[in-house]
């Protein structure tokens, strides 16, 4: 019995150091995990008693069990190498066959496929087109094709416009010039209607004088908001030639009146016609001019006054002449309507028969004629970029600028106008707080463009989508996938606050073609790819398992275990969630073997070695012993 237990001795020992060998010769295997040799002990016992004093039969190696504790992390150079820390496998594809593995030495294949050294592929979940991750488990692969381009269909600016800017650009409806007949205008009271529903009353000539003159209706005209008028009163009565006559004949005397107060003329020394017109603008009346046009004598009053003017002398005489001015109103755009209640001027004709007229008007050339303005770019079907430049006008008040203000936004892509706002710029209007209400009365803040025609640098189209055919429905946003050129530009987060004019934020959803350019791996095992546009996407997951029972799982060499009936079979899941690690990149997890430690136990079992030796050694000599015997 003595030979047998020390066999088991060898036997276990030998074992043991297998295992210890095992474990010194994998002390620099990535991913590897130590074993230790577990004994117990052998008895003969019968089916009734073992006895009263029974004697071991020896040992028997009952397991090797391998440790899972985690290994140090280390950092290399290659982006696809993989640590977990933590819990959890890592599934590889065998050819069909499922491993799994703490070994995170990753690389591509021909096809794009991420792999180990042994071809296995790892396995993840996979995302769709558009980098949208899903719970479908397979082989995660790279794509290193080129990223197709993506159009334009969306571009949001977040901007501040500053509330403090003045107005620049001015509407005016002009009215056109009317006059009345000598000696005045008569009576007339007009109702001038503003864009908020209010009415102002006007009265020209309340008194109903005879000599009321244009000067007197634009000091009428000028009171409401709003409504402006100037005036000219112009005399050419008198022909040069009567006057040179006139002049010969002596004891020439020149009579003018302006708004019915007597100018005195200075005719000494004056010889001729010409020499009448020095006299006259010498006079006392800075708003008198006179010249000679088409041989006559013409006098303006650059306000409107009533003039009179003759003249006497021993030869011909000019009775004192009477001449009423000329008026021409113009109306802001918070007037719509002009109407007249009473009284027989042509006024309120001349509303009907406006034009309109802008003064400043907006030139994306001269920087002077708009407030503010921003430029970003956007991309066509074919991933050509353009430049799309956004204008802002501020305008005056709607009604009485009280609670709310008013922007015009012009827009150009490439230097040619988009969405009509050459002759029709979209009118963007702020609350008393600085939100923004509307643009064009839509409260969602939105700008559909849809009459785009993406263009080369020769300003010929450059085969890119399109806008969308005449009377075709464009919702918003934008249905996927885009078939036309059509965008939507959203201000909705556009205020106007008095501080100075910026971008909060401008993005678009658009971008060219890209090339890959590199690989990122986050800790929770998403694979972003990098392109030469800027852009990046998700082209999957990395899969992580966990069992049950992780001494369960049965080695299987290269570093690799398979499911078995006590490991349980395996809880798939995504990194750094439920019980299972995190993943790190660029990095890789080392042999938990300490090796000082396997250094001992290698002592510890070559003594027990030698040890069993000696038993059979020992057992030898006394059964030598015995055989000697005579």
């Amino acid at each position: 019995m003595a030979f047998n237990t020390g066999l088991s001795g060898l036997r276990a020992a030998s074992v043991d150091l297998d295992v210890t060998g095992n474990n010194i010769a994998n002390a620099s295997t990535v991913g590897f995990k130590g074993s230790k040799a577990q004994f117990g002990d052998l008895y003969a016992s019968g089916f009734l008693s073992s006895g009263n004093n029974p004697v071991g039969d020896g040992v028997r190696v009952q397991d090797v069990k391998q440790s899972f504790s985690q290994g140090n992390i280390s950092f290399t150079d290659n982006g696809l190498d993989l640590a977990i820390n933590g819990d959890g496998f890592f599934t590889l594809s065998n050819g069909g066959e499922i491993r799994y593995s703490r070994a995170g030495q990753f690389g591509l294949d021909k096809e794009g496929f991420i792999t180990n050294s042994e071809d296995m592929r790892l396995q993840g979940f996979t995302a769709d087109e558009d980098g949208n991750l899903s719970g479908v488990r397979g082989d995660l692969q790279i794509e290193s094709g080129n990223l197709a381009p993506r159009r334009t269909t969306e571009l949001q600016s977040d901007l501040n416009l500053d509330s403090r800017e003045s107005v620049l650009e001015r509407r005016v409806a002009d009215m056109g010039d009317f006059t009345a007949a000598a000696p005045g205008f008569p009576q007339e009271t007009l109702e001038i209607t503003y864009d908020d529903g209010s009415v102002v009353t006007a009265t020209i000539n309340p008194g109903n004088v005879a000599d009321y003159s244009a000067a007197d209706v634009v000091d009428v005209l000028n009171g409401p908001d709003g409504l402006s008028a100037s005036a000219t009163t112009q005399y050419e009565g008198i022909s040069e030639a009567d006057l040179n006559t006139a002049i010969a004949a002596g004891n020439f005397q020149f009579d003018l009146s302006v708004g019915n107060v007597s100018v005195p003329v200075d005719t000494v020394g004056v010889t001729d016609a010409a020499s009448l017109v020095n006299a006259i603008n010498d006079a006392q009346a800075p708003t008198i001019s006179a010249s000679l046009v088409g041989g006559n004598l013409r006098l303006i009053d650059n306000r409107g006054n009533n003039l009179t003017a003759g003249y006497t002398s021993d030869g011909p005489n000019q009775a004192p002449v009477t001449t009423v001015g000329t008026v021409r109103p113009q109306a802001d755009r918070e007037i719509v309507d002009i109407e007249s209640t009473a009284g027989t001027t042509n006024l309120a004709d001349s509303w009907d028969t406006r034009s309109i007229n802008i003064t400043n008007q907006f030139n994306p050339s001269d920087q002077r004629t708009f407030n503010h303005a921003t430029t970003t770019t956007i991309f066509d079907s074919l991933g050509n970029s353009h430049e799309v430049s956004q204008f802002y006008v501020k305008q005056p008040s709607p009604g009485n600028g009280v609670g709310v203000s008013e922007w015009s936004i012009y827009l150009q892509i490439d230097g040619e106008f988009v969405g009509g706002t050459d002759t029709n710029p979209y009118q963007a209007r702020f609350d008393q707080d600085g939100n923004l209400q509307s643009i064009n009365g839509d409260p969602n803040g939105e700008i559909l463009i849809d009459d785009w025609t993406p263009k080369n640098a020769d300003g010929t189209p450059n085969g890119a989508d399109g806008p969308p055919a005449p009377g075709t429905t464009i919702t918003t946003p934008i249905p996927e996938p885009p078939t036309t050129s059509a965008f939507v530009l959203n201000l909705s987060e556009t205020t106007q606050y008095g501080s100075e004019f910026g971008v909060t934020d401008q993005q678009q959803n658009g971008y060219t073609t890209g090339r890959l350019s590199g690989l990122d791996v986050s800790g929770e095992g998403v694979l972003f790819a990098r392109y030469t546009n800027g852009q990046s996407k998700s082209l999957g997951q990395v899969a992580l398992a966990s069992f049950s029972n992780t001494n369960g799982l049965s080695p299987v060499g290269e570093t690799s275990w398979v499911e078995t009936f006590e490991s349980g079979q395996p809880i798939i899941g995504a990194p750094d969630t439920g019980t299972l690690g995190s993943i790190k990149s660029s990095s890789i997890e080392e042999s938990n073997v300490d090796l000082s430690a396997e250094l001992v136990n290698l002592i510890v079992a070559q003594r027990n070695y030698q040890a069993n030796a000696k038993t059979i050694e020992t057992s030898d000599a006394v059964t030598q012993t015995i055989i000697n015997l005579r």
